[in-house]
C-alpha cells in the first residue's frame, strides 16, 4: 500500500472524488496514526467546518469526538480527537509553540494547488519536522500527504524528495463552456444578465453558481436580484440566494449546503472560496465572472494595494468544473475565449506578490531565516529584505547583519495580525488606550460594517455621517462600534436603520474579543483613553509611519517613502477637507490608487514617534 511504503506522497483528484472526506477515514482504520492524530488543513475556515461535519456524520460520532476542527475564534476538539480538520494558519500557529508538530502522526495538506502564504510556508515546515522526527527516537515518524486537484506535479514531487503520485478518479461530468462573443465593459452586470436567461428556460431545481469577486459585489448583486424578483411583474418561478464568502457568518455558510424550497431556484454568490474547497450539491450551472480580488505587494514601490484582475486558465477550468460535479453542467464565462487564451497558466503563488513581514515574523519566532528557508517557490531577496527592514522599523528585529526577534518581536509575533497594527496595539499598552485601539484593529480585519445601499445612496451617506468622526475612518469604526455596544438587544434594527451590515459587525465583535484575550495572555492590561481619542492615532503613526502621505502645493496627496501619487477614497469621511499629512492602513488600486481608512495626523507626532530614518523624509514635499 502506498501509504505505508513511502514517508511522503502527493494524491490528486478531482475535487468531490472524496480524498478530503475518505483518505483520513481510511489511514484512522487503518490505525496509521497510532498514539497521534491526523492533521488535514484546508485554506479556509468554511471547508475546515463543513468536512469536518461531515466525516463526523460518516463515522457516526459526535462533532469535536473521534473528529474536529480547529479554525480562528473555535476549537471544536477533545483529547479523543483522531482526525483533525484545521485552516493552514492554524496548523502554523501549533508549529510555532511545537516545532516538530509532535501532536500529529500524519499530515495532510489539502489544495495545495491553492498556495497560499500560510500553505507555502507549512511545506517548508512539516518537511523540516519530518526531517527532524527521523532521527528522534520518542517520537513516531511524521508521514505527510499533499492533496490536490490540480498542480504542476513533477515540482511538487522534485520538493518532497521525488515523492510518488496517485492519482484518483473522480465523478466529473461533461461540462459545456460557453464564451461571450464580445469582451464585456461590466461584468458583474453581463452576469446578472446570463443568470436570469439561465433562469427563464431552466429547470427549477437546477441551482447555479455564480463567481464573483468579493463581498460588495455579491451584496449589490444580492439586493438586485431580491429587488428584480420582487417586481409584481415578475412571472417566473422564485429564487433564493445565498451569499458566500470568507467574512459571512459559520451560519450563513453553512445555509448554501442546505436543501432548499424544491419550488424555487438556489443561487449561489460567491468568491472564489467555492473553487475548490467546498462542492455545493445541486450546481448545474456556473457562471464566472473570469476575475478575482487579490492583494499584491510591490517592493519598488513598497504599496500594498488590492487589485480586481483576470483569473488563471487552472481557475478558470476549476469554475467551469464546479458544474459538472452529480450530472452534465454548463459554464457561462463573462469573457471571450481570447480573453482566456491571454490568461496566464496558473495564478502566481501569494508569497510571491505579498508583503513578507508577517512571514519573516513567524519564521523567526521558530528561529527560520526566510533567506534559507527551503520553499517550494523562493521569493525575491529584495521581497525578504524589505520584510525584515520593516520588521527592523517596527522594533521586531535587531539591527544586525543575521535578522533576529527582539523581546518585542517576540511579543508581536504572539498575535495573527499583520505586524503593523501588532506594534498599533503594543503602543496602546504604553498610551493607555488598549480599548480603543483593538477595536478599531478587529473593524479593519473584516470586511467593511457600512452597507453600500445604491437604491437608498443618500439616507445611507447621512446614517454614516452621524457616526463620522474629524479625526478620520478609524475614529469613525471606533463610534460605530460604541453606538452599536450601548444599544442594548435591538442590535438588529440599530443596524438595519444606520445601514450597517450584522454580520461583519458581528465578525468585528469575534476579532476584537480574541485579541482581547491574546492582551490578557500577554499580561497587557485593560486600558482606555476615554474621549482623548488623539492618543489613539499616535499609537497608529507608531505602527504605520510608513503609510503617511503629504499634501503637496499641487494639490495631490505623495507617499512620504516612495513618492507615489495618491488619492483619498471617496467613501473616507476626511475626503472633502485635504488635511495636509494623513496616514492610511490600505491602498487600494482601481482607475487611481485610493488611500483607504484614512486619519489626519500632526508633523509633530511623526518627528517624534517614528523611527529616524523615517523621520529624515518626513517634511521634504512643499505642502502648501
Amino acid at each position: 500500500m502506498e501509504f505505508e511504503k513511502h514517508p511522503t506522497l502527493i494524491v490528486i483528484g478531482e475535487t468531490g472524488c472524496g480524498k478530503t472526506t475518505q483518505i483520513p477515514q481510511y489511514l484512522h482504520e487503518l490505525n496509521m496514526e497510532g498514539d497521534g492524530k491526523i492533521g488535514i488543513t484546508q485554506p479556509r475556515r468554511v471547508a475546515a467546518v463543513t468536512i469536518a461535519s461531515r466525516v463526523a456524520a460518516e463515522t457516526k460520532s459526535n462533532l469535536g469526538q473521534k473528529v474536529g476542527y480547529s479554525v480562528r475564534f473555535e476549537d471544536v476538539t477533545s483529547s479523543n480527537t483522531k482526525i483533525k480538520y484545521l485552516t493552514d494558519g492554524m496548523l502554523l500557529r501549533e508549529a510555532m509553540s511545537d516545532e516538530l508538530l509532535s501532536g500529529y502522526n500524519i499530515v495532510l495538506l489539502d489544495e495545495a494547488h491553492e498556495r497560499t502564504v500560510h500553505t507555502d510556508v507549512l511545506f517548508g515546515i512539516v518537511k523540516q519536522a519530518q526531517k527532524a522526527r527521523a532521527s528522534h527516537s520518542s517520537l513516531q515518524p511524521l508521514k505527510i500527504v499533499i492533496m490536490s486537484a490540480t498542480m504542476d506535479v513533477d515540482h511538487f514531487s522534485k520538493y518532497f524528495n521525488n515523492a510518488p503520485v496517485v492519482y484518483l478518479e473522480g465523478r466529473q461530468y461533461p461540462v459545456t463552456v460557453k464564451h461571450a462573443c464580445e469582451a464585456q465593459e461590466d461584468y458583474v452586470h453581463s452576469c446578472l444578465v446570463t443568470l436570469f436567461q439561465i433562469h427563464k428556460q431552466a429547470v427549477v431545481n437546477h441551482h447555479i453558481l455564480v463567481f464573483l469577486t468579493g463581498q460588495e459585489e455579491i451584496e449589490a448583486m444580492t439586493a438586485n436580484i431580491r429587488s428584480i424578483t420582487k417586481d409584481p411583474s415578475f412571472s417566473y418561478p422564485p429564487i433564493r440566494v445565498h451569499p458566500l464568502y470568507a467574512a459571512l457568518s459559520p451560519n450563513k455558510q453553512l445555509d448554501v449546503f442546505q436543501p432548499g424550497n424544491p419550488n424555487a431556484r438556489k443561487v449561489i454568490l460567491s468568491t472564489n472560496i467555492a473553487e475548490t474547497s467546498v462542492t455545493i450539491p445541486g450546481i448545474k450551472y456556473v457562471i464566472d465572472s473570469g476575475m478575482v480580488k487579490q492583494k499584491f505587494h510591490h517592493p519598488t514601490t513598497g504599496l500594498d494595494m488590492l487589485k480586481v484582475h483576470s483569473i488563471s486558465q487552472a481557475q478558470a477550468w476549476q469554475r467551469s468544473g464546479r458544474a459538472g460535479r452529480e450530472s452534465e453542467g454548463f459554464c457561462y464565462r463573462a469573457y471571450t475565449k481570447a480573453e482566456f487564451d491571454c490568461m496566464i497558466p496558473n495564478p502566481v503563488p501569494e508569497i510571491m506578490r505579498t508583503n513578507l513581514a508577517g512571514v519573516v515574523l513567524q519564521l523567526l519566532a521558530l528561529n527560520i531565516n526566510l533567506l534559507t528557508f527551503d520553499l517550494l517557490d523562493k521569493p525575491s531577496t529584495e521581497l525578504i529584505l524589505e520584510g525584515v527592514e520593516q520588521l527592523k522599523f517596527l522594533g521586531a528585529v535587531d539591527e544586525g547583519d543575521e535578522p533576529v526577534l527582539t523581546d518585542l518581536g517576540k511579543q508581536m509575533a504572539l498575535f495573527p495580525l499583520d505586524p503593523r497594527f501588532t506594534k498599533v496595539i503594543l503602543s496602546a499598552s504604553e498610551f493607555g488606550c488598549i480599548d480603543e485601539v483593538v477595536t478599531i484593529i478587529a473593524f479593519l480585519s473584516g470586511e467593511s460594517v457600512f452597507i453600500n445601499n445604491l437604491a437608498k445612496k443618500e439616507e445611507a451617506a447621512a446614517a454614516k455621517a452621524k457616526f463620522a468622526s474629524s479625526e478620520g475612518d478609524h475614529l469613525t469604526l471606533l463610534n460605530v462600534y460604541k453606538g452599536f455596544n450601548s444599544i442594548g438587544t435591538a442590535k438588529y434594527k440599530f443596524c438595519y436603520d444606520n445601514f450597517l451590515n450584522i454580520r461583519n459587525m458581528e465578525y468585528a465583535i469575534k476579532v476584537r474579543q480574541q485579541l482581547m484575550e491574546i492582551c490578557q495572555r500577554c499580561k497587557i492590561p485593560f486600558s482606555s483613553c476615554g474621549d482623548d481619542t488623539e492618543k489613539v492615532r499616535k499609537c497608529f503613526v507608531m505602527g504605520f509611519f510608513m503609510n503617511v502621505a503629504e499634501l503637496h502645493r499641487d494639490k495631490k496627496y505623495w507617499t512620504l517613502l516612495k513618492k507615489q501619487v495618491v488619492n483619498i477614497h471617496p467613501s473616507s469621511v476626511v475626503s472633502g477637507s485635504m488635511p495636509p499629512l494623513v496616514l492610511y492602513t490600505e491602498l487600494v488600486r482601481t482607475a487611481k490608487t485610493y488611500m483607504r481608512f484614512v486619519m489626519p495626523i500632526e508633523q509633530e507626532w511623526l518627528d517624534t514617534l517614528a523611527p529616524e530614518n523615517i523621520r529624515n523624509l518626513s517634511g521634504i514635499l512643499d505642502v502648501d
